[in-house]
């Protein structure tokens, strides 16, 4: 990969990361300013439901910031778009749609093949 395609990529993930921590911001913001209690019962569970999903979405979140950051460090290492298992090129329409990929799709595969025997 040459410099160039490295500094796309760099690019895209800290574009993607500020991205979401503008999200987690907003959402902080919003739980503190709801944070009145409902006077119906059905409202207050509709309520409660939805500050579920959205600290699961935010955890979640949290969890793609730590592979971005990742990913970032792969860049600055040299060893970003290299699979971490075979040590072949992940090809770049995989990194594209995938940024913080560390396996080719060949050893994915093979990854979640694995997963799958073993949860069965």
């Amino acid at each position: 990969m040459n410099p160039m395609m490295r500094e796309y990529f760099r690019q895209k993930l800290l574009d993607w990361r500020a991205e979401l921590l503008s999200e987690s911001s907003e959402t902080l913001q919003n739980l503190q300013e709801g944070n009145t209690p409902e006077a119906d019962i059905a409202d207050r569970a509709s309520a409660e439901t939805e500050r579920s999903l959205e600290l699961r979405t935010r955890d979640r979140a949290r969890k793609l910031i730590s592979k971005i950051d990742d990913a970032l460090a792969r860049i600055e290492d040299g060893s970003y778009g290299y699979c971490e298992e075979t040590n072949e090129p992940i090809s770049l329409a995989r990194l594209e749609a995938r940024p913080i990929a560390t396996f080719s799709i060949d050893a994915q595969e093979r990854h979640e093949r694995m997963e799958k025997t073993h949860r069965d």
